[in-house]
């Protein structure tokens, strides 16, 4: 492969990488979210259980959809996690496959020069 396409290659690899870590930070924020729902809402019930809170229809509907509907989030953010986290595997596996061959070295740090 051509050092240039491969340089090019590389470099779209390395933007790609880049929109994963920043869908998978916003996953996590969503799944942040649908945990806050599930405790708002089970806390609300519990509450209402004990008598704490008053009990109302609406609240108790809203309780329940709150506890579902986090759930429900939870779930298909997990499965688009996974999805997310294969593809930045595969992604970083391919950009490691294009520079081993380059046959690159670290360069050393020389330290502190006072010039």
């Amino acid at each position: 492969m051509n050092d240039e396409i491969a340089h090019s290659e590389i470099t779209r690899l390395e933007e790609r990488i880049e929109e994963l870590h920043q869908s998978i930070a916003r996953c996590d924020k969503i799944a942040l979210a649908a945990r806050i729902a599930i405790g708002g809402g089970a806390l609300w019930l519990l509450l209402a259980l004990v008598t704490i809170l008053p009990f109302s229809p609406t609240g108790l509907f809203g309780a329940l959809a709150s506890v579902l509907g986090g759930v429900v989030l939870l779930g298909s953010n997990k499965t688009t996690r996974d999805e997310l986290e294969a593809q930045l595997g595969a992604a970083e596996d391919r950009r490691r496959a294009l520079i081993d061959p380059m046959g690159l070295r670290l360069v050393e740090d020389p330290g502190v020069t006072l010039h």
